[in-house]
């Protein structure tokens, strides 16, 4: 495309293959940028699962009681680890875990996923000349991004919902490019 006409469909487009991989409803069950998620649990367990991935840390973990009232639990008392099916946050074997939960949603973690952006760096309007806000590098990794260029070139030249003569829903290099990706329970 030599002209910005269609400037606008174009970054309509690469929102919605983003949106198509991206996070809880992506087809990857994983966070391209950085993010904070949310998961609520209704009890303590040795291992709670994060369902996303990849997970860069875990901003807290709290716990209600049967009254609603909030405590935190320090991050000495847990890891967070990941293995074949993803991130999880463990419990130290010593910890004890707090009784009389709240009914529903009593354990609370809340987390960064995503893949980290490398060499951020903030506004400084104080500095001399004033630094502008960098946002970095992009870590997602390029097949990732390959597969958004091939969805959203496919999706520019068929503006239709399916081409004539195809009823493919996506590209099979897009499709082979993120197969690796795909989050897939055991």
């Amino acid at each position: 495309v030599d002209h910005d006409d269609e400037d606008t469909i174009i970054m309509a487009l690469v929102d919605a293959a983003v949106g198509y991989l991206d996070g809880w409803t992506g087809i990857l069950g994983r966070c391209l940028e950085e993010q904070e998620w949310r998961q609520d649990f209704d009890g303590f367990s040795a291992c709670l699962r994060l369902p996303l991935w990849p997970v860069i840390s875990v901003s807290s973990l709290v716990w209600r009681n049967g009254t609603g009232q909030v405590a935190t639990i320090s991050s000495d008392n847990y890891a967070l680890k990941s293995d074949a099916r993803g991130a999880y946050v463990r419990f130290r074997n010593d910890f004890v875990y707090p009784g009389d939960l709240y009914e529903t949603g009593a354990v609370v973690v809340t987390y960064w996923a995503g893949y980290p952006r490398q060499g951020v760096v903030e506004a400084d309007p104080n500095a001399e000349p004033p630094v502008e806000a960098d946002p970095g590098t992009s870590t997602v990794p390029a097949p990732i991004k390959t597969a958004i260029l091939l969805l959203v070139g496919h999706w520019y030249q068929n503006r239709e919902a399916v081409a004539e003569g195809s009823h493919t829903v996506l590209p099979m290099a897009a499709d082979a490019l993120v197969s690796p990706y795909r989050r897939v329970d055991v």
